[in-house]
């Protein structure tokens, strides 16, 4: 039997199964959760504790068709006044909550397009954000930009405010594919928005790219991949198209029948994959790719690669606290996402309170298999009898959990004294071999392509 072919038996072209950014899975957070549940929580983080914060900026100039984030189209900046204010009163809000000698270990500003800012809004931002907690020796602070959306001023007011890395969507070059799905963005002005980063000290560049959007082919691919390698990023993401217009209306757009199949989109995976690994990438999980000496390839290696909203990441803290409409919070206790539509969040925090909507507490059974899931989407191995040992259970326990696991995929891992190893090749099915250990269930075809 070919590998397409046991592919497909396992069900890896026509599955939908969740990204396992978080367990579980977003869209089965409740009502439950609300704000004195989050303020509890996050009175509850220990002093000394190494916390991020994300920062969700959701407006856009224009609305790509292939984009599923919770945004907004502005020509104006006439909104981002006031959201700003809201954002500022949020952090001071949850600074009267969160012990005063937490460290701030990591700031990612994304969106949306957070280069929408004009380099006076970015300025004072910053300005609160330096002022609200101490900042770690290693700080890393990220922040998503749009080359076209941005300029010499704005990069320049990112980097006096503590900018240390910037990521860049490309989803691909190919003018062809950029119609299709409404994003016109030129090789040139993204290499040139890369220089001036470089030229600033942006030392850590991240670029996104997607295969299985419309009209993509093997050559295109392999164009646009080789055009993302002369910017020479430190590392990649290479996602797979979700197109879910039953979630993202905008999505309707996007010409259907130019969507590569199921085994046409792993052609365009692997054409992507064999680029970035002929030019000396690490492969990181299933869709990350970084020079030796990026951080995360460090962390890979070092087995401290964690996964949460953004994907996969280095950062260790013991809490993720998001800001803005739509962000999600991960404490140890469990997840908060805040109001999705900026109406509802900016009137939460004009009363003072947190804009809490909806959120998941994790019970004991939700933090051991979220550490599965995790450890299988970034080590692809489950050391049972070091799990075991962890959450206080005996091994025959996860011996008998993992039992429908090992079963389906008895080809695809191998079970040697209590630890399940994906093969090499197996990478691909990492995501139906997690679904397995999911106790939480979506109807049929609700989540993107499990490839």
């Amino acid at each position: 039997m070919s590998s397409h072919d046991r592919l497909r038996e396992l069900g890896l072209f026509d599955a939908r199964v969740p990204r396992y950014t978080s367990y579980p899975p977003a869209n089965h957070f409740k009502e439950e959760v609300d704000t004195g549940v989050t303020e509890s929580w996050i009175r509850a983080i220990p002093a000394g504790t190494r916390v991020s914060l994300y920062l969700h900026i959701p407006y856009c100039r224009r609305l790509c068709w292939f984009c599923a984030c919770r945004t907004q189209g502005t020509a104006t900046d006439r909104p981002l006044v006031p959201y700003l204010e809201y954002l500022k009163k949020e952090l001071a809000l949850v600074g009267t909550m969160l012990r005063p000698d937490v460290v701030i270990s990591q700031i990612h500003l994304g969106g949306g397009t957070p280069t929408l800012l004009s380099q006076d809004m970015i300025r004072d931002l910053g300005a609160h954000l330096n002022a609200f907690r101490p900042k770690a020796d290693d700080l890393v602070f990220s922040v998503e930009i749009d080359p076209t959306e941005v300029d010499g001023d704005r990069i320049d007011a990112l980097v006096q405010i503590g900018m240390t890395r910037a990521s860049i969507g490309v989803q691909d070059f190919d003018p062809v594919v950029q119609d299709a799905i409404g994003r016109a963005q030129s090789f040139a002005q993204t290499r040139d928005v890369v220089d001036r980063l470089r030229a600033s000290g942006i030392t850590s560049l991240n670029m996104d790219i997607l295969y299985g959007l419309p009209h993509q082919t093997k050559a295109r691919m392999a164009d646009s991949v080789q055009r993302v390698l002369s910017m020479h990023p430190d590392r990649v993401a290479l996602y797979g198209y979700a197109h879910v217009p039953w979630m993202a209306k905008r999505q309707v757009m996007i010409p259907a029948d130019a969507l590569p199949g199921a085994e046409a989109r792993l052609d365009l995976f692997e054409t992507a994959r064999r680029l970035f690994m002929w030019d000396g990438y690490r492969e990181i999980g299933i869709d990350h790719y970084a020079k030796e000496e990026d951080g995360m390839a460090v962390a890979a290696r070092t087995g401290a690669l964690r996964r949460n909203f953004q994907g996969y990441t280095a950062d260790t803290s013991e809490a993720l606290i998001g800001l803005g409409a739509s962000a999600i919070s991960r404490y140890p206790q469990g997840y908060a996402q805040n109001y999705s539509t900026s109406s509802k969040y900016s009137t939460a925090v004009e009363e003072g309170r947190l804009a809490t909507e909806r959120g998941h507490a994790m019970s004991g059974e939700d933090t051991l298999r979220a550490e599965m899931i995790e450890r299988l989407m970034c080590r692809f191995e489950l050391d049972l009898p070091e799990i075991a040992a962890v959450h206080g259970l005996p091994v025959g326990h996860l011996v008998e959990m993992t039992a429908g696991m090992r079963a389906r995929f008895r080809d695809q891992m191998t079970f040697k004294g209590n630890v399940i190893r994906l093969t090499e090749s197996a990478r691909l099915i990492a995501r139906l071999a997690a679904q397995e250990l999911d106790t939480f269930h979506m109807p049929e075809g609700r989540h993107s392509r499990a490839l």
